[in-house]
C-alpha cells in the first residue's frame, strides 16, 4: 500500500485558499496570457479530500494541470483548475536487477529522469528533457526515441474525483496506446493522478537506433554507450533541435507521428525517395509527421506571433503574444493540407482547452 506521507511537500493545509483570476501565464508552457477563475495547487493527498468532502469536486467545472506542456488554451479557464504539485520519490522494491521507484505526479518528468540515473537504473534515459510532470506522463504515455512509459511502467495510484477514493492501476488497466491511455478516453477528466511507479532496470537495454543518437555518440568517439551517455545525446540532440520554452513558447511535439497502412508507402517513395518510414507492427507502417509538414512547405512558416519552428516543423510555436486559438487554426491549416497532399491524416498531440465545450 502506497504511503502517501511519502509525497508531502508542504504540510498538509488544512484551509485552503482557492485564488481567483489566477494568471496562467507562467502554468503553459506556450506561455499564453489566460487565467483560471479559481485555482488551487494540490501538495498533499489530503487536499483532496478535503475538496471531496466540502462538495468542491461534485462541480463539473474541474480541470486538472501538470507542467502546462501539452495543453493550448484557446480562452481562459472558467472553473477550479487543480494543479497537481504532488512531489516525492521513494524506493519501493528492489532485487538484483531492478527497482521499483514510486514518484510523486507533480514531479518534474525530467527530474525523475535524472534521479533514475543518480541510481543508475535504465530505461527511461532516452525520454530525457520531455517537458511535463510524472503524473502526465501515463496520460500520454509518453515516448521518444524508441522508448514508451508503457516499457517501464508498473503502475500508478489516482484519487477518483467523482467518489473521492483512491484508485490502483496496472498497465493493461490504463490500457496504453500509442500516446494514448485510457485516462485520455473513458476515464478523461475523472482522475488526479497522485503518484507513478515506474520499474527500472540496473542492467538496461541500451537503444540507440532511433533518430541521431548513434550518431551522436559516433561524433563523440563513444563506441560502448551507458544509460549516462544516451541520456546525454538525447539531451544534445533535443536542445539542438527544439526551442526552449522559455525562450519561445511551444508544447514541444504537437502532433503524432500518423501510422498508416503500409499499402500506400510504395506510391509515396517513388514520389518523395527521401520519405522516412517506420515499421509499426503488422502492415503498418510509421510516417514522421515533421517530415510531412517539412515537405509540405510549413517548415518556418509564420503569421502574427504564431507560426512554425524553423529547424523543426513539428513544433508550432507563441512568438510573444500569439493566442491559442490561432495556434489551433494555425493546425487546423496545416492538417488540411498534409491530407490533400499526401492523402495522411495528422492527430493533434497537444491537448486543446475550449470553454464553450468545457472539455479538452
Amino acid at each position: 500500500m502506497v504511503n502517501f506521507n511519502n509525497f508531502a511537500a508542504i504540510p498538509c493545509i488544512k484551509t485552503m485558499l482557492i485564488q481567483k483570476n489566477w494568471p496562467l501565464i507562467e502554468c503553459n508552457t506556450f506561455g499564453f496570457n489566460v487565467t483560471a477563475s479559481e485555482f488551487i495547487s494540490i501538495a498533499h493527498i489530503d487536499q483532496l479530500t478535503e475538496l471531496f468532502q466540502s462538495q468542491q469536486l461534485k462541480r463539473n467545472d474541474i480541470g486538472i494541470l501538470g507542467g502546462g506542456s501539452n495543453i493550448t488554451f484557446t480562452t481562459n479557464f472558467v472553473g477550479l483548475l487543480l494543479k497537481n504539485e504532488i512531489f516525492g520519490k521513494t524506493i519501493l522494491d528492489e532485487n538484483s536487477e531492478s527497482a521499483i521507484i514510486e514518484f510523486g505526479g507533480g514531479e518534474p518528468w525530467h527530474g525523475a529522469v535524472l534521479h533514475a540515473l543518480s541510481l543508475n537504473l535504465g530505461g527511461i534515459e532516452n525520454l530525457s528533457l520531455i517537458p511535463g510532470t510524472v503524473g502526465a506522463s501515463p496520460i500520454q504515455n509518453i515516448g521518444a526515441y524508441g522508448v514508451e512509459l508503457k516499457d517501464v511502467f508498473h503502475s500508478l495510484s489516482a484519487f477518483h474525483l467523482p467518489t473521492g477514493e483512491i484508485h490502483h492501476f496496472d498497465a493493461k488497466a490504463c490500457e496504453f496506446g500509442y500516446r494514448d491511455s485510457i485516462f485520455k478516453r473513458e476515464k478523461r477528466g475523472q482522475y488526479f493522478i497522485v503518484s507513478v511507479q515506474l520499474k527500472l532496470s540496473k542492467n538496461a537495454e541500451i537503444k540507440t537506433q532511433y533518430g541521431d543518437i548513434q550518431a551522436t555518440l559516433d561524433g563523440w568517439g563513444i563506441e560502448q554507450p551507458t544509460i549516462h551517455d544516451i541520456s546525454k545525446a538525447v539531451i544534445f540532440i533535443r536542445e539542438s533541435k527544439l526551442p526552449n520554452p522559455a525562450e519561445i513558447g511551444n508544447c514541444g511535439s504537437f502532433f503524432k507521428n500518423p501510422v498508416v497502412s503500409s499499402d500506400i508507402i510504395p506510391a509515396l517513395q517513388s514520389e518523395y525517395p527521401d520519405i522516412k518510414t517506420f515499421p509499426a507492427g503488422e502492415g503498418l507502417t510509421k510516417v514522421p509527421a515533421g517530415w510531412l509538414i517539412e515537405k509540405a512547405g510549413w517548415k518556418g512558416f509564420r503569421r502574427g506571433d504564431v507560426g512554425v519552428h524553423a529547424k523543426q516543423a513539428l513544433v508550432l510555436v507563441n512568438y510573444g503574444n500569439g493566442t491559442g486559438q490561432e495556434i489551433i487554426d494555425l493546425a487546423h491549416e496545416i492538417q488540411a493540407d498534409v491530407l490533400s497532399k499526401f492523402g495522411i491524416a495528422l492527430e493533434m498531440e497537444v491537448n486543446a482547452w475550449n470553454w464553450e465545450s468545457q472539455k479538452y
